[in-house]
């Protein structure tokens, strides 16, 4: 019987990877890697995406009154200076008539989305804010505070200036109600 003893490097190669095999064993692993991340990217970017998340309910009265803010301080902010103090049952209904159309659209907004809110004026609420934030007697700096139809108003160098807005808030779902009475002050 014939013996042939191989060279150690051959002994090697078939053992282990040579180097060739090496590199490509190398690259197969990087790109299963890659897939996996991509993988797992993608399962995160779906995880977190919230375009299909139904708003919850207080987002809705957050929502709601954020534009009750902003509409009121407009609505205010265009009857500045444009009616004397005599006339401040003018300006009242002026306002009411300005914001009666922005309430409405805010009725119309959600209502497709299963939301229904309803928003009135609160005269009670409106007298309360009056007492409580417009200082009477002598030392005062501007005239008195009338509370009209949910609206406050002060006289100030002879004109009407809208002080606060109370609200009556109601936004309903098919899961909750929630009803609020909120006052808006739109003076800066």
């Amino acid at each position: 019987m014939v013996r042939v003893r191989r060279a150690p490097e051959e002994r090697r190669s078939r053992v282990g990877l040579s180097g060739t095999h090496r590199g490509q064993l190398v690259l197969l692993s990087g790109v299963v890697v890659a897939l996996a991340l991509l993988a797992m990217l993608t399962a995160f970017l779906q995880l977190g995406y919230g375009g299909d998340a139904v708003t919850g309910d207080g987002d809705r009265v957050t929502d709601a009154g954020a534009y009750l803010q902003r509409v009121t301080h407009d609505a205010a902010s265009d009857l500045r200076g444009e009616y004397t103090w005599g006339e401040r049952d003018r300006a009242v209904r002026a306002l009411h008539r300005q914001l009666d159309a922005d309430i409405a659209t805010l009725e119309r907004a959600r209502a497709e989305s299963g939301a229904v809110t309803t928003t009135a004026f609160n005269n009670s609420a409106a007298g309360r804010w009056a007492t409580g934030n417009c200082p009477g007697g002598p030392a005062r700096d501007f005239g008195p505070c009338r509370a009209d139809g949910g609206v406050v108003v002060q006289e100030r160098d002879g004109r009407t200036v809208v002080l606060a807005v109370a609200y009556d808030q109601t936004v309903a779902t098919e899961r909750s109600t929630t009803t609020l009475t909120t006052v808006v002050e739109p003076v800066e």
